[in-house]
């Protein structure tokens, strides 16, 4: 094999990726070392941990598809079928971040302790070797997954294993599940949401949806994409570059296809989508705000339920920045009020 000194790099979106002239992609983090931290997996552990246990599965052998498993602990008279189970995209421009990245670790593992909801997070394929919609389609065979285990809740066999039931999620109430999803994740949510509006997903009933500071755009400007401060994790370069990555043909459309700007012309008309309540998170230093609230607004318009939380003050993603969170007080508080917040609209859907 070629060593890389050998080869050119095509593409780069700084510190996180770089795409070489025979294809190959390079996602180890270059950025700042003293962020590496929240790029290092965090091996599953099937023994409870702060009253959390985890655990990676394969969930199609024929493509690998897998997803990690978060399970709280609990007191027995909190299972017996009554917990209601999250499904998570992750984020990262539909190009980076894996589910087992200390990032979402450090979140997921205190909501669903907070929300005695399990989880279960999709290894969403990555662009450019897998383009858009191959994230939306591996998001909604978990889905259907599933729903596969909620039919065999119904098997007779004793063994979990031989009925196709996961031992994992026996005690989960699948019609009550949500869809959650982080930046370019909230958008998977939307779709996945829609898609499945007009699937047969039955038993699984979806009864809401979690879009945490989504990766909605749209081609044209946006005020707040040209004015807000860029960070570390969200730079304007940053964001052009892992669309035009994410699409098969990239253009000055780019922005528009239609799991990008749900709310744009290319996307299916909102009126027509069979969607369930939806909660958005909206952070006031956002480059992307504006096309957010652009989405809440559109859905308000096409008759569809959706709650809008704003976060004053904070960056994109501002929960699932440890060192964000460990030195500002305010990102500290207002992420324990992001979890409640969750919770609140967990408990009453």
């Amino acid at each position: 094999m070629a060593s890389t000194t050998s080869k050119k790099i095509v593409e780069e979106v700084s510190g996180f990726l770089r795409v070489y002239d025979d294809g190959t992609v390079d996602r180890t983090w270059t950025g700042p070392p003293q962020a590496q931290f929240l790029m290092n997996p965090v091996p599953p552990h099937e023994e409870f941990i702060n009253g959390v246990a985890t655990k990676d599965l394969t969930i199609d052998p024929n493509n690998g598809l897998k997803v990690r498993i978060y399970l709280p602990e609990t007191t027995e008279d909190q299972r017996t079928n009554t917990l209601p189970l999250l499904l998570h995209f992750h984020g990262g421009g539909y190009c980076i971040t894996q589910p087992d990245w200390y990032m979402y670790y450090h979140f997921y593992t205190r909501l669903v302790r907070e929300a005695r909801a399990p989880c279960v997070s999709v290894y969403l394929p990555l662009a450019p070797e897998y383009k858009l919609p191959a994230q939306s389609d591996a998001a909604l065979a978990s889905l259907m997954w599933i729903r596969s285990l909620a039919l065999a809740e119904s098997c007779e066999c004793e063994s979990s294993h031989e009925s196709g039931k996961e031992p994992w999620l026996m005690d989960v109430d699948f019609k009550r599940v949500f869809l959650i999803g982080d930046s370019a994740g909230g958008n998977i949510v939307h779709d996945v949401a829609a898609r499945a509006g007009c699937t047969d997903i039955e038993p699984v009933r979806l009864v809401g949806g979690l879009i945490l500071c989504p990766g909605f755009l749209r081609s044209t400007p946006i005020k707040s994409y040209m004015e807000n401060e860029e960070t570390p994790i969200l730079t304007r370069d940053m964001v052009d570059k892992l669309m035009d990555l994410a699409v098969s043909e990239p253009s000055a459309t780019t922005k528009d296809h239609p799991v990008i700007s749900p709310m744009g012309r290319q996307a299916p008309p909102l009126a027509g989508l069979k969607l369930p309540p939806m909660l958005v998170v909206v952070a006031e230093k956002d480059l992307i705000r504006d096309s957010q609230l652009e989405y809440c607004e559109a859905m308000k318009d096409a008759g569809k339920e959706v709650e809008v939380v704003v976060f004053d003050g904070l960056p994109h993603c501002f929960y699932a920045n440890k060192i964000v969170i460990e030195l500002d007080p305010k990102a500290a508080s207002e992420t324990q009020r992001l979890i409640e917040r969750i919770v609140d609209f967990i408990r009453s859907h």
